[in-house]
């Protein structure tokens, strides 16, 4: 009996831990999806580097108080699955929301953003953002203006210096 106990203490302290390490976590109700849909769901994760687990309510319950995230609990009841991030805080919530939109049955539920419960819409809200290399691209883009327009400039005042000239 204690080998059972030892079991679920192991598993707790492996969730909570995925909590703290996580900069990401979204909870979803997954019921009503089928299992094409779900594998689909799972290897668009996985490609993002997201894993999605599946755990019992009580394991994460008691996980999500270790990792001081009590107020999560109110999103754990029924069938739940749990997509963990370390890496990237916009893929998961972009993922889940994309899928979401195109398969009716799938819920988003909360999440915790960096350490900070979010509600569905904050999540909703996070998914809109650009991806981090479009947020690159755009701040490549608004730094790179200053130069282009001095050298066109700079091209301006040569061809007008090079027609008076002529």
């Amino acid at each position: 009996m204690s080998s059972v106990l030892e079991t679920k203490k192991q598993l707790v302290e492996e969730i909570s831990e995925k909590f703290k390490a996580s900069k990401s976590t979204i909870v979803v109700d997954y019921r009503g999806l089928t299992v094409g849909e779900l594998t689909e769901l799972r290897k668009q994760l996985r490609e993002a580097g997201v894993e999605f687990k599946v755990y019992k309510n009580s394991m994460t319950r008691r996980a999500a108080e270790s990792a001081e995230l009590a107020g999560l609990n109110e999103a754990l009841t029924g069938p739940n699955a749990i997509a963990f991030s370390t890496e990237d805080v916009v893929a998961p919530a972009k993922i889940l929301n994309d899928f979401a939109k195109k398969n009716e049955a799938l819920e988003i539920k909360a999440g915790v953003i960096e350490g900070n419960l979010a509600t569905v819409e904050e999540v909703k809200a996070l998914a809109d953002l650009p991806s981090r290399e479009g947020l690159l691209s755009m701040l490549l883009s608004v730094l790179q203006a200053p130069i282009r327009n001095l050298a066109l400039a700079a091209k301006a005042v040569a061809d007008q210096k090079e027609e008076q000239g002529a």
